[in-house]
C-alpha cells in the first residue's frame, strides 16, 4: 500500500535524480502547496500531487 505522502528517496528513484535534487524538488512542490492553502511536511510531498506535476498535466484539461 502506498502512502500519501513521498520521501525524498521515492522521489529520486520515480524521477531518475540525486536525492539531494529530489529534496529541490520536494521544496518546490511544497511551495505551490502551500500558496494553494494546503499543509506540506518537509522533506515529504503528496503522492498525488507529486504524480500530477511530473505528468506534465495541464489541470485545465484534467477537469474536461
Amino acid at each position: 500500500m502506498d502512502t500519501i505522502m513521498m520521501t525524498a528517496s521515492e522521489v529520486a528513484e520515480a524521477m531518475g535524480v540525486s536525492k539531494a535534487y529530489a529534496y529541490k524538488v520536494i521544496q518546490r512542490l511544497n511551495k505551490e502547496l502551500q500558496a494553494k492553502g494546503y499543509l506540506t511536511v518537509a522533506g515529504k510531498v503528496n503522492r498525488k500531487f507529486f504524480m500530477r506535476k511530473v505528468n506534465y498535466q495541464d489541470e485545465d484539461r484534467r477537469e474536461r
